[in-house]
């Protein structure tokens, strides 16, 4: 029986973020956070005081996961929460100057796994790699936290 031909791109292209996140992983360890943590801190950041509520739709989860997912953050000091004073059952979320901090050490590291992708298919490519992940992301649906559109 003759085999079909199967289009890999997906599988590839899924692979490669795997590795991506297993580099990204490392690089993170030291900080003390995950990829997901380092995303919530970069949102934050980028929405500036925002509610839980607020964050979950940016993110695309409810709220309750995000709860969970500040918690820690908060427990480390990277973000401090405040009552709402316009809405008694809802708090606020914002760096502290140690989320800050982190913030900058995140970026560094992000900066770092761009690296990566640089050495491993040059630069010309990467860039062509990042434009196209960013309109794939954009055309999917997706944002970046804290711009108007909420991500599907």
């Amino acid at each position: 029986m003759k085999q079909e031909k199967q289009r890999a791109g997906f599988h590839l292209l899924v692979h490669s973020v795997h590795l991506l996140d297993d580099r990204l992983r490392e690089l993170l360890a030291p900080l003390g956070i995950h990829a997901g943590q380092a995303r919530i801190i970069h949102g934050i950041h980028r929405m500036g005081e925002a509610s839980q509520r607020q964050l979950a739709d940016q993110f695309n989860v409810t709220p309750a996961s995000m709860s969970q997912m500040t918690k820690r953050l908060i427990n480390n000091g990277f973000i401090k929460v405040r009552p709402d004073p316009s809405d008694k059952r809802s708090s606020l979320v914002s760096l502290t100057s140690e989320g800050e901090m982190l913030l900058n050490q995140i970026i560094e590291v992000w900066k770092k796994v761009d690296d990566i992708i640089i050495d491993a298919i040059g630069a010309r490519n990467a860039e062509q790699l990042f434009s196209q992940s960013l309109k794939l992301r954009d055309t999917l649906g997706g944002k970046a936290p804290g711009t108007k559109d909420v991500p599907r």
